[in-house]
């Protein structure tokens, strides 16, 4: 654990408003460092080997276990700072291909006997590390970098099933409920603060709240348990097999991560700092591999799209973009690149991000022909090509285009973010604040729906509702003082009627009621471990 200034003593953990490194750095400062010597972390938080030799089997729980929902409850919180934190990546395509991934891998639970009730999410942190992360209650975090980095989308799903085995196995859950019987909060505080203590880098996610590479201090301290990681390697191989992905992968992926490792220490993966890849290990997956037979999976189409989505949504500026953009059009040239289409539409994504109008359309349609497809193709094509159709002034095209995407893809957020997006372009706005309104009672507790809600609200002159909107939003992101800043705001805006008054008012006191309670929380925090 890094060592760190010791002032302050009493932030608000918890107090979105505040700076996420200062936050994080206060906290461990404060709280976890004068609690917690290198000694005593490594007993309180890594089970002896005898412990581990007694991790339950498959299915099994402990009696010191948390409960269910109190696991979801501490990932919930975790979760609210995650999504406040402008490198969680609020990109619809990336989150609607990450949770079908996802949702594949937990469906298959079914065939190999595994209780999966439980609810899960998979997000997106911009990160250039190559890693994937675990929270309690289901949530599981995958860095930009890992995608980018991975071949096919069954290497991808390997490192995605590793990382489901320990959910379903609740090993967070069983090494937290085996230090302590206090309340959640107490346990919500030794999870935040262990998770500032593998080091802020800088004021984003994947450093302020030290997720991405960083990941969860549990989670990374339960990677030195090998017992743990071999059960997650088993649940993980057995979700792959029965998905229908290349078990193959598996073993191949994570050795060529370990090569990395004994070839530049400088340069070791996080994945591979966090996930302890013994030869014996990949022995075993390879062996489970040959046992289970080679069978040709089906890649899903978006997959060479979104890695390739991933590695323009990782940069952060002008001259990134354009480097991508000149790396991708040299890869195509001298035939380097894994993926033609793939290649072309991160040319397109970063010539859009460049507003270079042109050049993006003319990429797009290269990505277009090299897949081969007819009509919309993919929705990360369709998306892309009604964006760049509305931010360059063709908003008619756009909706166009947004509506044949919605109609081909009806599953898909982000074909009808662009819809709504393109029909507010096209100054439809009552259709589009009706088709929200219906999104955000679809996805309640999505706060990029309440986001789009507010901008058409705006794009109507409804001050009132625009802020109200905007209150939602922040109240599913923790920040209860910005929330009830915009009720305050609607309140004032002087075109709500009674009605709506009154439901702002009732707004008002419920989320300064959530503020207070968060406050007490950290009076109980405090006197825990201040």
């Amino acid at each position: 654990m890094t060592s760190m200034p010791t002032h302050a003593r009493h932030p608000n953990p918890f107090d979105a408003s505040s700076s996420g490194v200062v936050r994080w750095r206060h906290i461990v400062a404060a709280v976890m460092l004068p609690v917690m010597t290198a000694a005593t972390f490594a007993t309180a938080i890594v089970p002896t080997q005898a412990a581990a030799q007694s991790l339950p089997t498959l299915g099994q729980s402990s009696a010191a276990d948390l409960s269910p929902a109190m696991e979801r409850k501490l990932g919930e919180r975790v979760m609210r700072e995650i999504r406040a934190d402008p490198d969680y990546v609020n990109d619809l395509l990336l989150s609607d291909y990450v949770n079908a991934l996802g949702s594949k891998l937990v469906s298959a639970t079914r065939k190999i006997g595994i209780d999966a009730s439980q609810s899960f999410e998979f997000f997106v942190v911009r990160d250039a590390a190559i890693n994937a992360f675990s929270l309690p209650g289901g949530f599981i975090g995958i860095n930009t970098g890992l995608i980018v980095t991975t071949r096919t989308e069954s290497e991808l799903a390997s490192v995605v099933g590793h990382e489901t085995g320990h959910v379903l196995q609740h090993h967070i859950a069983r090494m937290l409920g085996q230090q302590s019987q206090n309340s959640w909060i107490a346990l919500g505080g030794l999870l935040l603060g262990l998770l500032a203590g593998i080091g802020a880098r800088s004021s984003d996610l994947g450093m302020g709240i030290a997720m991405g590479g960083q990941g969860l201090a549990v989670d990374r301290q339960l990677r030195f348990s090998r017992d743990a990681e071999r059960e997650a390697d088993r649940v993980g191989f057995q979700l792959l097999q029965a998905a229908g992905f290349d078990t193959y992968a598996m073993p191949t992926f994570f050795e060529r991560l370990q090569r990395a490792d004994s070839i530049n220490e400088a340069g070791v993966p996080e994945y591979v700092r966090t996930h302890p890849l013994t030869t014996e290990r990949i022995a075993d997956m390879l062996n489970r591999s040959r046992s289970a037979g080679y069978r040709q999976p089906e890649q899903s189409p978006e997959y060479v799209f979104v890695r390739a989505r991933s590695l323009v949504l990782q940069q952060k500026s002008a001259s990134d973009f354009a480097a991508i953009a000149d790396a991708q059009r040299t890869a195509i040239r001298t035939q380097t690149t894994p993926s033609v289409a793939g290649a072309w539409y991160a040319v397109a994504l970063a010539e859009m991000k460049q507003r270079r109008w042109e050049p993006a359309r003319d990429a797009l349609e290269r990505a277009r022909t090299a897949f081969g497809g007819t009509g919309p193709g993919t929705p990360s094509l369709a998306v892309l090509a009604s964006d760049i159709a509305r931010l360059s002034g063709r908003p008619d095209e756009a909706l166009r285009i947004a509506t044949q995407a919605r109609a081909a893809f009806p599953l898909s957020q982000a074909s009808d973010m662009a819809y709504a997006d393109a029909l507010i372009a096209s100054q439809r706005v009552p259709e589009a604040t009706k088709f929200l309104q219906s999104q955000v009672e679809r996805y309640r507790s999505e706060p990029i729906w309440w986001r789009a809600l507010a901008g058409a609200w705006a794009a109507g002159g409804k001050r009132a509702r625009q802020h109200e909107a905007l209150a939602e939003q922040y109240a599913l992101q923790g920040q209860w003082m910005a929330a009830v800043s915009q009720l305050k705001l609607a309140r004032d805006a002087g075109d709500a009627d009674f009605y709506e008054l009154s439901t702002i008012d009732a707004k008002l006191h419920e989320f300064q009621r959530r503020y207070k309670e968060d406050k007490e929380d950290e009076k109980d925090f405090n006197k825990q471990f201040g």
